[in-house]
């Protein structure tokens, strides 16, 4: 049975459970490791590349990638050279459907006369475009197009470039966000993300079973949805396959996203405009495109951070691993008030290769409850969630709309997020509390979710509806 919708995600797949098996058995030699190739791709016809050999040097290279990838680099997110398939684009480009048309509207409409009629045919000087887009918009057949490479096309942040003489593409550090859009939307899987597994199960391998010291599993509230087309399997089944990893508890981070909409609604009355903080690629996009509006992030911790810094309170000596659908989370942990409070983060991928490695057959087990936060923790997971949580907090701490009037914008995906960011600059925007989600849909939508299908938010709702909590109040009163 295969967990994911396209055959990048099960070689990531693939490569991360070897390893793990390896990592799990302290194994890790760099014998054992080459061995791992001739086990991904073996003797035969080649699946995916050209040849068998092409396709054993791409896992050799994303052996590496699940040992930590280039530890020289800080960025989560990495290139695979030999992996991109330099993918013919030629920009904007004349297509068969030109019928030389008298109007000439294109000519006209391009700046930088980069556009020219030869033998009742538009043709482009590509030395001169600068693909503005306006002979697009001009031509009355559609004949005029632009292709732009998958990649860069999912990249909304404007991170990546291609390098002119190898084709190859590259990141943009200073403005890549962390986003994971390209890792998921490249069809050669040459763009990954660095993978911390051998870090998780060295922590899990060091605890001795929790005897020398606990560890934490803190899932995010997305968690519910990663299973939902799988009828066999269940939240609670899952919760039982983690601790069987070795995991001293299994906790959601939507316990964590209780306490910052307690928190963040204080805040949004202190300063009157506040954007959330809980999505870290969100937070770098206004870091890195919009300083002046960085006062006006939230002070507050991501759900993940504080309910980590809740358990090391709690216990001084435990380990905190997080598990969601985020990229963005592995560059956030890399973060001065993070990284001591959690341990290491891993995705939903991860988890899954994980499991693989142990033998773990998710249809077999017994069920675990998990009852740990209220219903508006539980729906961070989706777009519209967070701010319903701080409208909900305001509520319950019985501030009236006489004194604090919240209004609150929920912003669907990196496009929403910068047409709400430019009023804001601009001091244009009617609403007083930006929700961020940097991906389609919020958490549910992320890059390392075992699939991308759609996923209702409907379902994230009656999960929601599940909780023992009922209140944000009542969710947070553990902690007192």
């Amino acid at each position: 049975m295969s967990f994911f919708d396209n055959n990048v995600q099960q070689l990531k797949y693939e490569v991360l459970s070897e390893v793990a098996k390896l990592a799990f058995a302290n194994e890790l030699s760099a014998e054992k490791l080459m061995d791992v190739a001739g086990i991904v791709v073996p003797e035969g016809k080649a699946r995916m590349r050209c040849c068998i050999y092409k396709e054993r040097a791409i896992v050799n290279e994303r052996v590496k990638i699940a040992m930590g990838g280039n530890a020289k680099k800080t960025n989560v997110v990495e290139v695979l050279e030999i992996a991109c398939d330099e993918c013919p684009v030629d920009g904007i480009q004349v297509t068969p459907a030109c019928r030389g048309c008298i109007a000439h509207r294109c000519v006209n409409a391009c700046p930088k006369q980069a556009i020219e009629v030869v033998d009742r045919q538009a043709v482009i000087d590509k030395s001169r475009c600068v693909e503005c887009g306006r002979c697009i918009a001009a031509c009355s057949y559609s004949a005029i197009t632009k292709h732009t490479r998958p990649c860069v096309n999912a990249c909304k942040a404007n991170a990546l470039a291609i390098n002119k003489e190898t084709k190859k593409v590259a990141i943009k550090e200073d403005k890549c966000i962390s986003c994971g859009a390209c890792v998921y939307r490249c069809p050669f899987g040459a763009i990954v993300d660095k993978s911390y597994i051998t870090q998780a199960i060295r922590i899990l391998l060091e605890s001795r079973n929790n005897a020398v010291f606990k560890v934490y599993a803190v899932v995010a509230p997305s968690f519910a949805s990663q299973y939902a087309a799988i009828p066999e399997i269940t939240i609670e089944k899952v919760v039982t396959a983690i601790k069987k990893l070795g995991f001293f508890s299994v906790i959601e981070a939507a316990l964590g996203a209780d306490l910052v909409a307690y928190s963040e609604a204080d805040e949004l009355v202190e300063k009157g405009f506040l954007t959330s903080s809980c999505c870290p690629a969100f937070v770098q996009y206004i870091q890195k495109n919009f300083a002046a509006l960085e006062e006006h992030v939230s002070r507050n911790l991501s759900p993940m951070a504080r309910l980590a810094k809740e358990i090391k309170q709690r216990d001084p000596y435990g380990k905190v691993i997080f598990i969601g659908p985020c990229i963005a989370k592995k560059a956030e942990r890399q973060l001065a008030g993070v990284k001591d409070l959690v341990d290491c983060v891993l995705t939903f991928e991860e988890l899954q290769a994980l499991l693989n490695a142990k033998g773990i057959d998710l249809r077999a087990l017994e069920e675990t409850p998990l009852n740990n936060a209220s219903f508006f923790g539980r729906i961070f997971a989706r777009t519209g969630g967070l701010s319903e949580a701080v409208v909900q907090a305001l509520q319950e701490k019985e501030i009236s709309r006489e004194q604090f009037d919240c209004k609150p914008l929920a912003c669907n995906g990196i496009a929403e997020c910068k047409t709400a960011l430019l009023k804001a600059n601009k001091r244009l925007l009617a609403e007083n509390f930006i929700e961020g989600m940097i991906c389609e849909g919020g958490c549910i939508g992320g890059p390392a979710c075992l699939t991308h299908s759609s996923k209702d938010r409907a379902f994230v709702d009656s999960y929601g509806q599940k909780a023992i909590e009922k209140t944000i109040g009542d969710a947070v009163a553990v902690f007192e």
